[in-house]
């Protein structure tokens, strides 16, 4: 039996003067389920994902995420800080953004600096080691330690993140985004520049996280590879249209798909509808 959709998106219009970006896109992401977004360049995903954690609001249309205990969060009308912060949407970029003249732990301490400012009272208690906020800085500590030791950094835990491997600050990105406890965790590229061996990791650790902590993940893709083996659903967007969604060996097969790839004109996609069913 499917999970419930976490995150709705209705009817998402998002013009900039007269260029249509986004036009009438509507799709869920399934609770513990791995959905990506894909598209030829310019299709229009990483305006969905600007939509999303609130960096883009949409001229048109519904963007609701729904907790696991039924909160509701309509993430159109919420500040950026806010859909981070209360509706729980952690994301990653296209470009590494860590810090790199801080350390591996430092980064993931750095996440959870919302819980360390509460325990503080938002004063200088924490200044002054008081008993709330040791208490909340130890759990940080071994938060961030426990995340580390699952993408394989605990030993580089002192290691400025700026010295680590292109693969390994790829997976300090995602340690350091789980430290915020993501009911929704969007991906901007994880796989991009990774080697073989890299993505067969990311992919590892991708699943754990679906299946493991239950986390559900919006990622966008250009290695079809890492998509068709980890996706359980994938929208496929061209020219911020929606132009497929299904499971993997559905949008595979897909004719529209098929030609958006392959830059054929509307009018040759009944060529192609022909050959796919030949």
């Amino acid at each position: 039996m499917s999970s419930a959709a976490i995150l709705a998106v209705d009817h998402l219009t998002l013009s900039f003067g007269g260029l249509v970006a986004l036009n009438d896109l509507s799709f869920t992401v399934r609770g513990r389920e791995i959905t990506a977004l894909i598209g030829p360049n310019g299709a229009g995903k990483t305006t969905v994902f600007n939509c999303v954690t609130g960096f883009y609001k949409p001229t048109v249309g519904r963007v609701q995420l729904t907790h696991p205990d039924g909160a509701l969060f309509l993430l159109e009308r919420l500040p950026e800080f806010r859909i981070a912060r209360d509706a729980r949407v952690a994301r990653t970029f296209q470009n590494v953004r860590l810090f790199t003249g801080m350390t591996a732990l430092e980064n993931l301490l750095v996440a959870q600096h919302n819980m360390l400012m509460a325990a503080s009272g938002f004063s200088v208690l924490g200044l002054f080691g008081a008993g709330p906020y040791n208490r909340a800085e130890a759990n940080a500590v071994d938060k961030a330690r426990f995340w580390l030791d699952r993408v394989g950094l605990l030993a580089r835990a002192d290691d400025p993140a700026g010295a680590l491997p292109y693969g390994a600050q790829r997976r300090l990105e995602i340690a350091r985004a789980m430290c915020t406890d993501p009911v929704l965790l969007c991906l901007d590229e994880p796989a991009a520049g990774l080697n073989n061996r890299e993505s067969a990791e990311l992919n590892l650790l991708l699943r754990a996280l679906r299946d493991e902590n239950g986390t559900s993940i919006l990622l966008i893709e250009h290695d079809m590879a890492v998509v068709m083996e980890i996706s359980d659903h994938i929208v496929v967007l061209d020219y911020g249209v929606k132009i497929a969604d299904g499971t993997p060996a559905q949008v595979r097969n897909d004719a529209k798909v098929i030609a958006a790839y392959l830059g054929v004109p509307d009018d040759e996609v009944g060529q192609i509808e022909a050959q796919v069913r030949s």
